[in-house]
């Protein structure tokens, strides 16, 4: 007997430890059978039946037939209800989509495409996941039809972000059974350090990594005449083009450039040593993105690896990523 108030007292320890338990990444697609969908009654559920059960003892108290047939009337639009909510996700099929990767303290966001076979609506369903931190989102799916859906994650810190276990489920059509279904999709995506917010300029241009020829690309100066743009307050009162002014136009500021050769080169050891491990990498992350912004060529050099000197969105995602991956257990893996 004393067995089973220990089992009892257990019972939310076991619901915890099974939310967690790891479950092997699944490949695609995923199909929602009998056996992969579970039904409960909700808390609403399960005071619909108390509320049941008073009702049917007052009636056979008191012999009331109306209340007879008033009860096994509400009995069974929950019984259909819990059918209804079971098939709203059978035969479901879920496919990967892209990954759209962050920056740490933005958001992650993984395409589901989730396909509905059959000729009925899919009605109030709700996708969350995350492997630490959760995400959620409400839709519908139309039928017959695949549709996209995006599930957004906090992005807390840097490194490789799984979606691991998500959940799929309804409570539809009057909320008396939660139907789920769990499954762990085989994604993951990148999480790139934040970028330092005021850094400073970033090491001039030097002559190409691995012996490539010399590039050159302009860079703001007092060299030559470059071209006008709108006045700010803090421009320089030399600066300003008076003739344009006097002619009637628009206060306008004169730009110059200088030519700049050699790509620029990103040296982790090149870094002032009172920077800690994460400023360094906001550090490069802010000089990679300007880089980009200006379209020079740029190099990485980081204490794992070294990246030669290109430009381009696949250069740049390889060198955030590399970023990313500094000093994790996927750092020897990444390429």
């Amino acid at each position: 007997m004393s067995a089973f108030p220990a089992f009892v007292r257990s019972l939310p320890r076991l619901r915890a430890a099974r939310r967690w338990w790891p479950r092997p990444p699944e490949a695609a697609p995923i199909r929602l059978g009998q056996r992969r969908i579970y039904v409960l009654p909700t808390l609403a559920g399960l005071s619909f039946a108390g509320a049941l059960g008073v009702m049917l003892v007052a009636s056979v108290n008191y012999g009331l037939s109306l209340g007879y047939a008033f009860t096994f009337l509400l009995a069974g639009s929950a019984i259909a209800s819990a059918i209804h909510a079971f098939r709203n996700l059978l035969g479901l099929s879920i496919q990967y989509g892209r990954v759209e990767a962050a920056f740490c303290g933005g958001s992650v966001v993984f395409h589901l495409l989730i396909d509905n076979p059959h000729p009925r609506r899919r009605a109030a369903l709700r996708l969350s996941g995350g492997a630490t931190e959760r995400g959620e989102v409400f839709f519908d799916l139309p039928p017959a039809a695949c549709s996209e859906i995006s599930l957004a994650l906090p992005a807390r810190r840097r490194g490789v972000l799984p979606l691991g276990r998500a959940v799929i489920e309804t409570r539809w059509p009057l909320g008396l059974v939660r139907a789920w279904s769990v499954f762990a999709p085989a994604m993951e995506a990148l999480v790139f350090p934040a970028p330092e917010a005021s850094p400073p300029p970033h090491p001039p241009g030097r002559g190409r990594v691995s012996g490539e020829a010399a590039e050159t690309s302009p860079r703001t100066g007092n060299e030559d005449f470059a071209g006008l743009r709108a006045y700010r307050d803090t421009d320089s009162p030399r600066h300003l083009a008076w003739k344009v002014f006097a002619r009637g136009g628009e206060l306008m500021t004169k730009q110059f450039s200088v030519p700049e050769s050699g790509d620029l080169f990103f040296d982790w050891y090149g870094l002032p040593e009172i920077l800690g491990e994460e400023e360094r990498l906001s550090r490069l992350t802010a000089w990679l993105l300007r880089a980009e912004q200006d379209g020079r060529r740029y190099a990485l050099r980081l204490p794992a690896r070294e990246i030669p000197a290109n430009r381009g969105e696949a250069h740049l995602y390889r060198c955030l990523g590399a970023l990313a991956v500094h000093g994790t257990a996927r750092e020897s893996t990444w390429t």
